[in-house]
């Protein structure tokens, strides 16, 4: 996500500024000035430097939920807490984040690495495939076998 192109204002969507506001967790996020002190203490950021909480309260803040929702970062974020115990205007991005995840789960949007997960639950009925030498590792410990069926796990996933 490029920064220096997050204030246009036709993307902004006042609705998603209103519904945030109402949501408990992210009412003082309009107390956010932009220190950044959150992302200079954030450990992901020294991990994964795409992540910047400064710049995901920034587009909250404008109502860019399609930046947001289409990004990864608000999946990035380990709820470490660091940033809400340094913030000087003791906004909780944490909280925040988990109000962003929630809304984005509404909207039937999940992070990448969910979605592989869950192509890989459809295709087999569970999150790996479980293959004639497992099934032989299984009998020789005497547990008993496990059943490939997972029609229901399809239907689940399809609804």
């Amino acid at each position: 996500m490029e920064y220096n192109n997050i204030t246009d204002i036709d993307e902004a969507d006042p609705q998603f500024l209103r519904q945030l506001a109402l949501e408990p967790g992210s009412s003082d996020l309009s107390k956010c000035f932009q220190c950044g002190v959150c992302t200079a203490s954030c450990p992901v950021k020294e991990i994964d430097e795409k992540f910047s909480p400064r710049r995901v309260m920034k587009l909250a803040k404008l109502g860019l939920k399609n930046k947001l929702f289409k990004s990864e970062e608000i999946w990035l974020c380990s709820l470490c807490f660091i940033c809400q115990e340094r913030c000087p205007q003791n906004v909780r991005p944490p909280e925040v984040m988990t109000v962003l995840r929630n809304l984005a789960a509404a909207e039937r949007v999940a992070p990448p690495q969910l979605q592989k997960l869950l192509e890989v639950l459809a295709k087999f009925g569970r999150v790996y495939k479980i293959d004639d030498f497992i099934m032989d590792e299984r009998a020789e410990r005497g547990l008993p076998v496990v059943k490939v069926e997972f029609e229901f796990i399809k239907k689940i996933l399809e609804d």
